[in-house]
Formats: structure tokens, C-alpha cells, sequence
């Protein structure tokens, strides 16, 4: 790779990630003079549509998923002159010449291509891009969700692209590592001393991550069903947040070192089996209930038929290494529960003595959390004495040290994860992005998984929509002692 890139190429641009989240966080970049006037921005898909057409569209986009106070007339109107349109059926070959042709001439340089298809897509389109001549040194490829179903399907697919593109030239995307609370939790671990000493199972006692919807389907019924909440949530998104929890310090903030340290962790965790997955897991599936006092239907209604996929999942995992031996890790993901939610909790053990009991107060353990959504947030739980002249005992209370990054940098836009991403694809900059044997350590571990509730007969256990999931997932915890951070 030679530099910034001069025309990005984006599969599945009339699919709604491109309308959400791709075309509003390229036009945020653009409008900030962030992406070079040079670089074109080339979009294809199946539909029959010319250049005017998909402007069109990309600008209904925009109306619907700017806010008005960051929409700019002028900028709207660059933005969509910048925009391209091939129409393209990825799983007919001949269709790829043209698309060569096409992006031949706009492009001035680097050719970032963004790649958010179909799985079984996959492959024809890699062998129509290296036909079409649009694989060379200077070409990288940005690869969407889902890569696979397994382990095997995942190696497939990554066969197949790295038959073609190099390791260094494959950019594997999860959004949540563009989120700012996500690098805020690498900036909390090593920019600041007062925690390190701590990290580690002699000062904490269990660890909690919770990422919570409210929605259900959602227009995702052929995906989710074929998938399941630990292929869909756990399998990507929680074990990331996992290893950069659990992760040790990297001598450098670059794509490898960083990477190495998460992959170390992805190998050490313990594999739940067909011995442990009943003792260790909890799968549910939501019946009809109420989110938010709106009545909804159950997840069978939705999909329209019977079915047995999982749409919550609570796990007791353990990273077996010196750092975080006996340390439980608890993770917890669903649809349609309660609050929409994500947050890592950080439980640290109690002190070992409390001077304080004699005069009648009771300590709460000291607590770090850190939320990601909806809003971006840490917060660092401590004990303080309440104002008083202590003549019936001394009164502690358990106050909270906030830290809002809204508030903090009330100045500067919040971002869309998409953006960070998109501008480090096109710049070249792999740290954000996931490994091939990160990956692949994730797929072992979830297949394990899924192989012990195969092997047990476990089925999903039903939770009403707008409730933390089924009973079960309560017990997993309070086995131990602890709750769940709701």
C-alpha cells in the first residue's frame, strides 16, 4: 500500500447499513474535509440504477439519518456529486468488467473497497474483483459481518479472500472497536497509573458485560434466525470487549501489538463443553411481553413459524492466565429486554478490613463502570462519609465519581463508529480492525459452545419480552454470590 486511498468502492450500497450508517458517516468525513476531494466514492449493487438515481437515494438517506443541525446545503451537493453508481450481480462474473472499467477510470490511486454482502457472495465477488483487475499491492477490502457461521465456514470464507488479498491488505470490521468509549477503554487501562496495580484477580472479583435491545427482528429475520444472539452478539462484539478488558499492556498502540495482546487473551479462555455448557450457559427465547409499556409480540410471532434459535444468552467464562486466574467473567446479551444498554462492569474486591463496621457503616465494594450506549459514560463507584456529627455512628455512602466523555468534550461531535472506521480503511490503518486468528480463536470458542447444548439437548427457555431474560440467568450468578448490574 502506497497511502490514502483514491476512490472507495462499496458493495451493497442500496442495502440499509449503507443508507444508516456508510453514506452519513462518509458525508460526515466529506463535510470536514476529512476524505480528499480526489477520492471518489463508487457504490454497486443489484438494482438497475444510474449515477442520478443512486445521488437520489443517497440523499433520501441523508435527510432521514443526519441531524439538521449537521446537515450543510453546500456540502450535501459535493457530497453527492462524489458519488458513483455500477449496477452489479455479484454472482454473475461477466458483470465485473464493467465494474473494472468504471472504478479504472475514477480512481487516482489506492482502491479501499468495502465489502457488506451476502456470506455466500463471498467468494464469486473476490473472483470477480481479481478478474475485473481490482486485487493489485495497492488495493485493501474492508469485510463486513457476518464472516461465516463457524469455524469452518469462517476459514472458508477467509480462504477465499486470502487467495487474493494478503493478511495486511484484509480489513475485518466490528463496529464496536470504532465506538470512542471502546478506544477510551485502552486510554483508561494504560494512560493513567491509579488502575493498573489493581487489574488483576488480586484486586478484582468478577467482571460483567451487558449488551441489552429492546428491538426484536427488525427486518432481520432471515439472518438472526439462521444465527442466534452468540453468533450475532457474543461471537464478535462481547468477546472484542472481553480481550481489551482482560488484555495486557502492548509495548505500542499499533494494529500488531495491539492485536497480539487481544489474541492472547482469545486463547486463553476456558472452553465451556459439553461438561460445563449446562452449568455454564443459559439460552432464551422471548414470548410476548411489554418494552417500554408497548406491548410486543413474542419472537415465534414475529418469525412467523416455530423455531428454537436463542435470542439471550447469559455465559460464565473464565481466562485462565496469570493475570485473571479464578476471575469469572459474565456476559450477557438479548433482544427485547428491558433497556437498550451496553456496559462493562468492573467489580473490585472488598478492603480487607473496614475500621469502619464498629461504628455502624457498611462498605460497598468499589465498582467501575463504563458505558458504551446509549450514552457514552464511566463512572467509578466509591464510598464517602455523609455530613453529619456521627453521634449515632459514622454513615458511609456509596457515591459516584462521573466522568460523561458527552460532557467532557461537550465541544466535539460524537461520532458514528462507522466514520472512524471508513477513514481508516481508506487511510490503511489495520489497528481497529479484527485478525484472522482473532477470529478464528472466537469461532473455537463459541462452536465449543454450541456443540455442548447440542450434545445436552438444551433448548431456549422462554422470558417474557421486557424482562432480564430467563430465571436462569439470575441463578448463574447468585450461584456466586453476585447479581447482575441492571
Amino acid at each position: 500500500m502506497t497511502g490514502g486511498a483514491g476512490a472507495l468502492l462499496l458493495f451493497g450500497a442500496t442495502g440499509d447499513l449503507a443508507k444508516r450508517m456508510l453514506l452519513p458517516s462518509l458525508f460526515a468525513l466529506h463535510a470536514e474535509g476529512l476524505i480528499a476531494p480526489n477520492v471518489a466514492i463508487i457504490g454497486t449493487a443489484r438494482s438497475a440504477l444510474d449515477d442520478a438515481a443512486y445521488r437520489a437515494i443517497a440523499a433520501t438517506a441523508l435527510d432521514t439519518h443526519v441531524p439538521a443541525d449537521r446537515m450543510d446545503a453546500t456540502a450535501r451537493a459535493t457530497f453527492l456529486d462524489r458519488l458513483h453508481y455500477v449496477p452489479l450481480d455479484a454472482s454473475d462474473p461477466a458483470g465485473f468488467a464493467a465494474l473494472g472499467d468504471r472504478v479504472g477510470a475514477a480512481r487516482n490511486g489506492d482502491l479501499a473497497i468495502f465489502l457488506s454482502t451476502a456470506p455466500q457472495l463471498f467468494e464469486p465477488t473476490i473472483a470477480g474483483l481479481a478478474a475485473a483487475g481490482l486485487t493489485g499491492d495497492n488495493v485493501r477490502i474492508g469485510l463486513e459481518k457476518p464472516l461465516g457461521t463457524d469455524l469452518a465456514s469462517s476459514r472458508h470464507i477467509n480462504d477465499a479472500v486470502a487467495s487474493v488479498f494478503p493478511e495486511q491488505r484484509t480489513f475485518r470490521i466490528d463496529h464496536y472497536l470504532g465506538k470512542e468509549t471502546v478506544q477510551n477503554l485502552l486510554a483508561l487501562r494504560f494512560a493513567n497509573l491509579m488502575f493498573e496495580p489493581l487489574w488483576n484477580a488480586g484486586g478484582i472479583e468478577h467482571v460483567q458485560i451487558t449488551v441489552s435491545e429492546t428491538v426484536g427482528l427488525e427486518g432481520r429475520i432471515d439472518y438472526f434466525d439462521g444465527s442466534g444472539s452468540l453468533r450475532d452478539m457474543v461471537q464478535n462484539h462481547m468477546l472484542q470487549l472481553l480481550s481489551l478488558v482482560a488484555m495486557e499492556p502492548p509495548a505500542h498502540f499499533d494494529a500488531r501489538a495491539v492485536r497480539d495482546e487481544k489474541v492472547k487473551v482469545l486463547r486463553s479462555l476456558r472452553r465451556i463443553d459439553r461438561d460445563t455448557a449446562p452449568s455454564h450457559t443459559v439460552i432464551g427465547q422471548y414470548t410476548k411481553g411489554a418494552v417500554g409499556g408497548v406491548p410486543v409480540p413474542g419472537y415465534v410471532d414475529e418469525l412467523g413459524k416455530p423455531s428454537t434459535t436463542e435470542t439471550f444468552v447469559a455465559l460464565k467464562a473464565h481466562v485462565d492466565n496469570w493475570r485473571w486466574k479464578g476471575v469469572p467473567f459474565y456476559l450477557r446479551t438479548g433482544k427485547r429486554l428491558p433497556t437498550r444498554q451496553s456496559e462493562i462492569i468492573i467489580q473490585f474486591r472488598p478492603v480487607p478490613h473496614s475500621m469502619f463496621a464498629e461504628r455502624g457503616s457498611r462498605l460497598h465494594q468499589n465498582k467501575l463502570i463504563i458505558r458504551l450506549q446509549p450514552e457514552e459514560e464511566i463512572s467509578l463507584m466509591v464510598m464517602a462519609k455523609e455530613p453529619g456529627l456521627d453521634r449515632d455512628g459514622i454513615r458511609l455512602r456509596e457515591v459516584p465519581l462521573d466522568l460523561s466523555l458527552t460532557t467532557a468534550f461537550a465541544g466535539q461531535r460524537r461520532r458514528i463508529a462507522y466514520e472512524r472506521l471508513l477513514l481508516d480503511l481508506i487511510e490503511g490503518d489495520p489497528t481497529l480492525f479484527v485478525r484472522r486468528d482473532e477470529v478464528e480463536a472466537q469461532w473455537e470458542w463459541v462452536d465449543a459452545i454450541r456443540d455442548g447444548w447440542t450434545a445436552n439437548g438444551m433448548t431456549p427457555k422462554s422470558y417474557p419480552a421486557g424482562t432480564w431474560g430467563p430465571s436462569a440467568a439470575i441463578a448463574l450468578t447468585e450461584r456466586d454470590g453476585v447479581s447482575w448490574h441492571d
